[in-house]
């Protein structure tokens, strides 16, 4: 199934779930979305950065695992349960809306600042059957924990639990807005992996444009093309959300983080010029493989138009003496008696065969530097 098919089914999927109209702050899950896997790691206490990590059973457990912690880091892989998730909610006292959006998995990224915690929603590159999609990433940060929602396992985050279990870097020392800045972060990088493969894949189509075009290209470059699309979907919007963490003025983000996040702001400007660069290269590519097949049909119509005209006069030729004429006539041809006549005939072919093509290359129409890879 193509990733415009399976969006478009997803979007179907979620309009049946939530039709318009549906009362604000209504929790409504997908039953084919997995059903929650909740880890959590516990940090930043007396001694070892990472105290605790485990997964838990089930929501109930969230309680008495944060008062153990004085920093902790929630994450759920699996949106398949409103009550799990109005759970969660409810232990940490999220916004409704919020909750809603985590479950409306066609959010936009986007920064909603509430009275005591931060919602935000970045999205996370993840390919599907060899084309490029996203997945929703749903950041809860408050004064002392941290929640992310994803809509199934495996994710590029795993970077940032090493670096708590090791204790490296500021991770474990700083607040948990610096675990957002790193979340955000390690998303924002598995971008330009992402990029830089398409890169490589217009490159490669950029030779066979050239080289050997065919009609297989054009889908490749369409596909290409909408993946393209996919991702600036998903990084132009979160420049802006990052831009609004750094210009904001929530305590929940302490002035020494937005430096950090004015780097993750960098990256997804860097992300961006790429992304134009690509853009502007595959629709460069549908000009030269368009190109490339008129500069093919040009070299046939010009073999062919060669061949045309050097037949016009040898059928000339056959075609006088190809006639039925009275042999006894005397206006009648006089080769037709003469031993030498077929020889004679073939001599004339030859030569205004072999004329017309030593004119046509002395003219420059046919030689070694008019016929390109793709005459044959």
């Amino acid at each position: 199934m193509s990733s415009r098919r399976a969006r478009s089914k997803k979007l179907k999927r979620a309009l049946q779930l939530k039709p318009p109209g549906t009362a604000p702050e209504t929790l409504v899950a997908d039953p084919a979305a997995p059903k929650p896997r909740i880890t959590a790691i516990g940090y930043g206490g007396e001694g070892d950065c990472a105290h605790e990590e485990r997964t838990l059973a089930d929501s109930s457990e969230i309680r008495e695992f944060r008062a153990r912690h004085q920093r902790i880091w929630i994450n759920v892989d699996g949106l398949g349960d409103a009550d799990a998730i109005r759970a969660i909610g409810d232990e940490f006292g999220l916004h409704k809306l919020a909750l809603e959006d985590v479950l409306s998995t066609r959010q936009r990224p986007k920064v909603d600042i509430f009275a005591d915690h931060i919602f935000i929603v970045i999205r996370e590159p993840m390919p599907v059957d060899g084309h490029f999609d996203t997945d929703q990433v749903s950041i809860f940060l408050g004064r002392e924990f941290v929640i992310t929602f994803q809509e199934r396992q495996g994710d590029c985050l795993n970077p940032v639990r090493e670096r708590i279990r090791g204790s490296r870097g500021r991770i474990c020392a700083a607040g948990p807005d610096y675990l957002v800045y790193s979340i955000i972060d390690a998303v924002v990088d598995a971008y330009f992996p992402v990029l830089e493969a398409f890169g490589e894949s217009l490159e490669a189509l950029e030779d066979r444009a050239v080289e050997r075009p065919n009609a297989s290209i054009v889908h490749e470059i369409h596909g290409l093309k909408r993946d393209l699309l996919q991702i600036r979907r998903a990084v132009w919007p979160a420049r802006e959300s990052v831009g609004l963490l750094v210009r904001g003025e929530s305590p929940l983000i302490h002035d020494d983080t937005r430096v950090y996040l004015r780097d993750a702001y960098d990256h997804l400007v860097q992300l961006i010029d790429m992304l134009e660069n690509y853009r502007e290269l595959g629709s460069d590519l549908m000009d030269i493989y368009l190109s490339s097949q008129s500069h093919r049909l040009n070299e046939v119509m010009k073999v062919l138009t060669v061949i045309a005209t050097i037949f016009m006069p040898l059928s000339f030729i056959v075609g006088i003496y190809g006639m039925n004429f009275d042999t006894n006539h005397p206006l009648n041809m006089p080769e037709l008696h003469w031993n030498f006549g077929y020889l004679f005939v073939w001599g004339i072919i030859l030569l205004v065969g072999g004329g017309m093509l030593a004119w046509f290359y002395r003219r420059g129409w046919i030689g070694p530097g008019n016929w390109g890879p793709h005459s044959h």
